[in-house]
Order: C-alpha cells, then sequence, then structure tokens
C-alpha cells in the first residue's frame, strides 16, 4: 500500500560504534527521502567517527577502522544530514529509542541547531512489535516475503523498513494510512526526553524517571534542590536532556 504523506517522510538507519547516546559516534548513515508524489531520494555516507570502532561493533555491520579512515567526521557532513530532513517527518527501525537520540546527540556536537519538535516520528519497530514480535530480517520475510539481503547494512536496512511498513499498511485494515495515526501508534513511550530521563506522568507534568528524585515533579526538585540543575547539567547526559531540563527551569523560573 502506497503511503499517505502531506509532507516528505524520512526513513533512516544508522550504523554506529555503539549503542552509548553520549559517547559512541555514527560511522554511516543511510536517509530514503520519501515525497507526497512518492518520488524518493535516497543518500549513504560512512563516517570517521574519530575514535576506535570496537570489534563488537564491527561483527553487527561489518564497517572497521580502515573503511571511515578517509571518511568525513560527522561534524562536515551534519548540514548536509540536517538539509536532507529538512521539512520532513522521521521514521525507522527502533528509531524513537536508538538512531533518533543519537542523532540529536550529533547534530549537537556538530552545533547544528535541528528543531525536532514540529516533525512526527514513526517507528516501524513498535508497529511490529506490537503486530509480530521478531527481528527486523523476520519482519522483511513475514511481510515481503523475501530474504533480506545486507542486513546490518544501512541502506538494506532502510529499504526494507519502508517496504515493511508498506506491507504493514496493506496487512492490517485498522492502521490508518496517515502519519499522524502512525506517528501516534508507534509512540510507546511518555518521555519528555529522548533519553526518558524526564518522563509525563499521568497528568502530562514532568517527572525524573531516575535517581534518588525519581517520580518527582522536575519543577518541585529544583525549587527544593536548586544544585540538581546544576550537577545535571555538568554531568553525563545527552544534549537534548540539558536543553528539557533548562527549558523546564526557565519556564518555572524565568531566569
Amino acid at each position: 500500500m502506497k503511503l499517505q504523506l502531506q509532507k516528505p517522510i524520512a526513513f533512516f538507519d544508522l550504523e554506529t560504534t555503539g549503542i552509548d547516546f553520549v559517547k559512541d559516534k555514527i560511522v554511516e548513515i543511510s536517509i530514503l527521502k520519501v515525497m507526497p508524489n512518492g518520488d524518493e531520494n535516497a543518500i549513504t555516507r560512512r563516517v570517521n567517527p574519530e575514535m576506535h570502532i570496537p570489534e563488537a561493533a564491527t561483527a553487527v555491520h561489518h564497517i572497521t577502522d580502515a573503511d571511515v579512515a578517509d571518511k568525513p567526521p560527522f561534524r562536515q557532513i551534519a548540514k548536509e544530514i540536517a538539509e536532507m530532513l529538512k521539512d520532513c517527518d522521521i521514521a525507522g527501525y527502533n528509531s524513537n529509542k536508538f538512531d533518533v537520540p543519537l542523532l540529536a546527540e550529533e547534530f549537537s556536537r556538530a552545533n547544528v541547531d535541528f528543531d525536532w519538535s514540529k516533525r512526527k516520528f514513526i517507528d516501524v519497530h513498535v508497529l511490529f512489535l506490537k503486530k509480530e514480535p521478531r527481528t527486523l530480517s523476520a519482519a522483511y520475510k513475514f511481510y515481503c516475503k523475501k530474504d533480506l539481503e545486507g542486513a546490518h547494512a544501512a541502506d538494506a536496512d532502510t529499504y526494507a523498513t519502508y517496504e515493511v511498513l508498506q506491507a504493514q499498511l496493506d496487512k492490517y485494515p485498522d492502521i490508518q494510512n496517515n502519519v499522524e495515526f502512525l506517528s501516534e501508534y508507534t509512540h510507546h513511550t511518555n518521555n519528555v526526553d529522548f533519553a526518558g530521563r524526564i518522563i509525563y506522568n499521568e497528568k502530562k507534568q514532568e517527572v525524573f524517571n531516575f535517581g534518588k528524585y525519581k517520580g518527582q515533579l522536575v519543577s518541585d526538585v529544583f525549587r527544593k534542590d536548586p544544585s540538581y540543575y546544576s550537577w545535571m547539567m555538568n554531568g553525563d547526559f545527552l544534549t537534548n536532556t540539558k536543553q528539557v531540563i533548562t527549558a523546564i527551569k526557565l519556564r518555572t523560573f524565568g531566569k
């Protein structure tokens, strides 16, 4: 089933040095931009992470230090990537929990101000888990009736994710073919920040989701323990998390 779009949507996938949002880096990024008329534009870029790619990571995506030795660091292609994603909704496989937070952190490290706030996010992995809990390769086999050649290569995974979503729309009549519904359906967290350090409670208020103040309102904590804000700002937290708590602090105290 052809995806019904009101604006472009970008399917993307990252291969990385690991799964730590703060410390790990991108080694490959692939983006498939789909226009409302069905036209497609795709790019794949290898990236020098300027750090050793651990053998465990190479075992998954088969990208070595030598493969990216002559490639640009992310900061040199960040504006190109941001331009590719401009005005797009975002889709991927397990992207809400991994790819989006890590890409957001890479943009921050490159000093690229990328506004995520007006975008819808579709996580095909979540839709799959709700309907047929398995891996991307299994999803591709189940929905598309084909074997996924080149799994864990960013371009192969990106195209497979796009094909799986279209096949899911064909298979499940209760899944509405529009980005707003798909974004809401595949959004299975109540995170305020990408990492889930701050979440919404049942009253849609921001509360801490970790540490000694877990479950307490962020604004209340900053009132009774102002040093906690400074501790987080100086700590090993995602840039996005720091932006979220700063916005809450400014909204609460006005300075």
